[in-house]
């Protein structure tokens, strides 16, 4: 059961439900009366209700909230009489109508007020019932010192410095309560301190509970709050107890902190931030001193003064010396250049460069050598007498390690590296369908949209298709159409067929490829992957001057998309290309077998006589030779390009400015090795 009521209804609630919270618990409690109220407010039904106030009332919890739903149906009741009273009212047009009497009306009479547990809990007692106990307590208490008054004699002494005077003797009109035995009093001071410990310890536990459930109570509704002021309370605000150094403290003299207000218009709270901001400004720097854990007197002081850079003088030749080492290297430098002419003229230059390249150190076979090289590392003085000489030691017990500190049993097992060109992954080959298998494909998916479409015409998705006319089967497709109006009809066959042939031709066009498209495809098919290694070739070719050989080597290199770099030099021509082993393959055949070195389609008049040279070249024959083929991680050249070198030194720099000189000295060694043969 849920229910909901308005704010007068729950004001018209309020005095019953304290009456009902003072009877069950003995004493008047707002928390349980804010809490029960909270709950009928919110729509709780009983059960739940039950649940909330049970930390509260203990087993008297159902009784109570049964009782208190009753009484909410009565109110609720009430509420609709009084509404439909009013609107009879305003019909009637003056006709009043005797409101009738509430059961729960709040008055002087208790007997109206229903009682949620009529048999109190074993040793409950009622707030007046301890009122009176605890005042006949008293009376007893004070007729039992009037009587030890009366009995102590006149010489007995004083207990304190100064005794009070004896009390007067009780007028005869008073009647002296019944003398009661002690440990009656006793007793009965007992009970009543133990009642009053027993409402201590239950408002305590509400107080925890509320502690506990801080949402128990719910916000604030109409009339209804945790600090309701009962009507025979003083409405009086809480008092400001300062101490002696102006803290706020309560009763008992501990410091508490009271609620802050924070401004919420934008100009309150800039004002207060402005105010934080000249408090920080007025606060005096904090220095701190070599004493303090802070100070590092390591860190000296920034000063503000920049340092004057003062002036540096060279010492005097010092350029002098440095011009004439430059005079004196390029003086060098035309000297060499001035020999190696000399020498080319004379004819020995090549000879001159083979001895350069051959070994200066002759291996004599018939010599033995002190150490062999093998031998070397573990010797420590380079020496066999060191080793006759451990022999003799090892009479003495040394062991291996400690005649030869080099030797030792661990083995070393080199970490096994994959070649760069192999792939991580295996490669997949692709499968291929033989004609049959092929054939077969094509006649299954012919099948699969022949029938898909007899499906679609079946469903009426699609127009049947026209019959196919021929001039061949005219007559038989036709009939009798045909036999009718034969001009006719024939104009019809051509121009379906017409519109055939249109359909087929507008098709293979919409399947052909664009011209980018047939590039981007050549292109695709040419290129390779060489992420995971690049195959270089270097080739040596004796004369490359004719410009029909250079454009065929350029243009096959750029067809094939591949990079390289060609040197032309005096006798040494080298082509190096990079790519992969498909293109290298393409490359290597246009090179050494496609290409004519040897024939020379340039007219006779444009050939010097005169030049020995020359001549000497038509004897030797031209012709190309692959120096070298392996792979390499990287590219090291971009597009091709022909750099022409007149001098041998100028050539091995372009190659190596790119880091690949190696290229050059292996192509130049055979060169010479070459010339020196012929």
């Amino acid at each position: 059961m849920s229910v909901s009521l308005s704010k007068r209804d729950l004001e018209e609630l309020r005095p019953w439900v304290d009456k009902t919270v003072k009877r069950v618990l003995g004493f008047s409690e707002p928390t349980v009366v804010t809490a029960a109220l909270n709950c009928v407010s919110k729509g709780m039904d009983q059960s739940k209700t039950t649940e909330n106030l049970k930390p509260f009332l203990d087993e008297s919890a159902a009784n109570f909230v049964e009782q208190l739903y009753n009484a909410v149906g009565e109110v609720k009741a009430r509420s609709k009489q009084r509404k439909r009273a009013f609107k009879q009212e305003d019909e009637d047009e003056g006709k009043m109508v005797k409101k009738s009497k509430l059961p729960m009306d709040v008055g002087d009479d208790d007997a109206n007020i229903p009682v949620l547990n009529t048999q109190p809990s074993p040793g409950q007692l009622t707030e007046q019932q301890i009122k009176d106990m605890m005042a006949s307590a008293r009376k007893v208490i004070e007729a039992r010192k009037e009587q030890l008054t009366t009995l102590v004699p006149p010489s007995a002494p004083s207990l304190g410095k100064s005794s009070a005077p004896p009390p007067p003797p009780p007028s005869a009109n008073i009647p002296l309560p019944p003398m009661v035995d002690m440990n009656t009093s006793q007793a009965l001071m007992n009970e009543a301190l133990e009642k009053a410990r027993r409402a201590a310890e239950i408002q305590a536990r509400i107080q925890a509970t509320l502690n506990k459930q801080p949402g128990l109570l719910g916000m604030p509704v109409a009339g209804l709050g945790a600090a309701k002021i009962q009507p025979g309370q003083p409405s009086k605000p809480t008092p400001l107890i300062l101490d002696d150094q102006g803290r706020t403290v309560d009763a008992t003299g501990k410091a508490i902190q009271l609620t802050q207000r924070m401004p919420t218009l934008k100009a309150n709270i800039r004002a207060k931030k402005r105010q934080e901001f000249k408090l920080v400004q007025e606060r005096a720097p904090e220095v701190i001193n070599e004493s303090s854990r802070f100070f590092d007197t390591r860190v000296g002081p920034a000063s503000s003064d920049r340092k004057k850079r003062g002036f540096k003088f060279h010492e005097k030749g010092k350029f002098e010396q440095i011009a004439q080492r430059i005079r004196a290297k390029t003086q060098l430098e035309r000297l060499q250049q001035e020999i190696a002419q000399a020498a080319k003229k004379t004819g020995i230059s090549s000879v001159t460069r083979l001895a350069m390249i051959a070994p200066k150190k002759e291996v004599q076979e018939d010599i033995v050598p002190d150490v062999e090289w093998w031998d070397a590392y573990i010797l420590p003085n380079d020496s066999y007498d060191d080793r006759n000489r451990q022999l003799e030691k090892d009479n003495k017990g040394n062991t291996t390690e400690e005649r030869y500190p080099s030797v030792t049993t661990l083995v070393e097992h080199p970490a096994q590296m994959k070649p760069p060109a192999e792939p991580t992954k295996p490669v997949e080959l692709p499968i291929f369908l033989t004609k049959k298998e092929r054939s077969k494909m094509r006649r299954q998916g012919r099948r699969e949209a022949q029938k898909e479409m007899t499906e679609k015409i079946r469903l009426g998705l699609e127009a049947p298709p026209e019959p196919k006319v021929r001039l061949a089967n005219l007559m038989r497709v036709l009939g009798s159409e045909a036999v009718q109006d034969p001009t006719k009809v024939e104009a019809h066959v051509r121009a379906q067929m017409a519109k055939r042939q249109k359909a087929h031709e507008e098709a293979n066009a919409a399947r052909k490829l664009t011209a980018e498209q047939r590039r981007e495809k050549k292109k695709k098919k040419i290129s390779e992957d060489t992420t995971l290694g690049v195959t270089v070739a270097v080739y040596r070719i004796r004369n490359l001057t004719s410009p029909s050989k250079k454009f065929k080597v350029e243009a096959n290199i750029n067809q094939l998309n591949m990079t390289g770099f060609v040197v032309l030099y005096r006798d040494v021509n080298v082509v190096v290309v990079e790519g992969g082993p498909k293109q290298q393959r393409k490359f290597r055949r246009l090179m050494l077998h496609r290409i004519k070195w040897s024939e020379d389609k340039r007219s006779k008049d444009t050939v010097d006589d005169d030049d020995s040279d020359e001549e000497g070249e038509k004897k030797k024959g031209n012709r190309c030779a692959l120096v070298w083929e392996g792979v390499v991680n990287n590219r090291a050249f971009g597009n091709v390009m022909f750099k022409a070198c007149p001098t041998e030194k100028l050539a091995r720099e372009q190659f190596r400015n790119h880091g690949v000189e190696h290229y050059w000295d292996l192509a130049h060694s055979e060169s010479i090795i070459e010339a020196s043969a012929d």
